[in-house]
């Protein structure tokens, strides 16, 4: 324990450490974000804990709160015991404002997976600059394996020259500059990056650190796909279940945009089922890569946050179910949360 002893006899005292930054989270309780979007992907704005009926591992669960939440989840979090009606509470941590946005590149030179790459990316360069000024975003690429191109970041121009040119004609850097706040770069195992030879690998890496980072994430893939055909049917490697844990308990809902130049293919599988377990949402693009940049702009705009009474359940994986009372409507949620 630091006294003022130290100083007085001139020992000199080591620095102060910075504060640590933690999510504190209410154990009696479990939060969900959920969007819930209109035919246009636009958000329904003014739903009450009335308008909504959750299962969970098909019981019904009591709806503590329902709470609108347009502003970055990294600036608020749940506070643990936060009063005596143990009700939710959400409170300034020091964290930095804005949302985090983690735009995951899957490269290939394959000609029907390329032109739709170069052409979502170039639809990217705008959505970046529609992005509030505090928004942090951080750029990996997996090809034949995990890269980190740029920690969270507020400079445009540094990400408008990622997906203009460098994505698609340059190596990735040897070392990436820690950003300030939480820093992705920090929390990157870069080994474990290079020894990721597949999607499902690549996807563990990133969930792992995303996991130690407070606060919800949103993770664009820009892809192709994973998975291969096995007796007829598609199947995703082993890793792929502790992706997906890690990336719902790191809050991490995962927007599946194809680049494939098909209506439909094998490999869109694995991007329709990592968006389907945590809560985002997957697209074609071959089309209409505008409209599926558009909808993925309104889906970010803003979440519920809906807070459930825990059940007294054994431990374990439980799978979450939430349905609208009432109206029709595209509820994005994860599909389980683990206690």
């Amino acid at each position: 324990m630091l006294t003022g002893l130290g100083a007085a006899s001139g020992t000199q005292q080591p620095p102060a450490r910075p504060p640590q930054m933690t999510e504190k989270v209410d154990v009696s309780r479990v939060v969900v974000d959920v969007h819930v979007l209109a035919d246009d992907g636009s958000p329904i704005l003014g739903l009450r804990a009335s308008d909504f009926r959750v299962l969970i591992d098909g019981r019904p669960a009591v709806i503590d709160q329902v709470r609108w939440a347009s502003d970055s989840i990294a600036t608020q979090v749940t506070q643990a015991e936060s009063s005596a009606t143990n009700r939710l509470d959400h409170a300034p941590v020091g964290l930095p404002a804005g949302r985090q946005i983690i735009m995951l590149v899957q490269r290939d030179l394959e000609p029907s997976r390329f032109q739709g790459l170069v052409t979502l990316l170039r639809r990217a360069v705008g959505f970046v600059d529609g992005l509030h000024r505090d928004d942090r975003v951080a750029v990996v690429s997996f090809q034949s394996h995990l890269d980190l191109w740029t920690d969270y970041t507020t400079d445009h121009a540094v990400l408008r020259a990622l997906m203009e040119r460098r994505l698609l004609t340059q190596a990735p850097p040897a070392d990436v500059a820690q950003g300030e706040g939480p820093s992705l770069s920090l929390a990157f195992d870069r080994s474990a990056g290079r020894r990721a030879s597949s999607m499902e690998q690549a996807l563990v890496v990133l969930a792992r650190a995303l996991d130690s980072l407070p606060g919800e994430k949103w993770v664009v893939v820009f892809g192709f796909g994973f998975g291969r055909m096995l007796s007829g049917m598609v199947a995703v490697d082993a890793e792929y279940g502790e992706a997906s844990q890690l990336l719902m308990k790191a809050r991490a809902k995962v927007f599946c945009l194809d680049v494939t130049d098909a209506a439909s293919h094998t490999l869109e599988a694995g991007l329709q089922q990592v968006a389907a377990d945590t809560g985002g949402f997957y697209a074609r693009t071959n089309e209409w890569p505008g409209l599926a940049m558009d909808r993925l702009g309104l889906a970010l705009s803003g979440r519920y946050e809906v807070a459930l009474v825990k059940p007294d359940l054994p431990r374990g994986e439980h799978a979450i179910t939430i349905q609208l009372v009432g109206r029709t409507a595209r509820v994005l949620a994860r599909r389980a949360y683990r206690d």
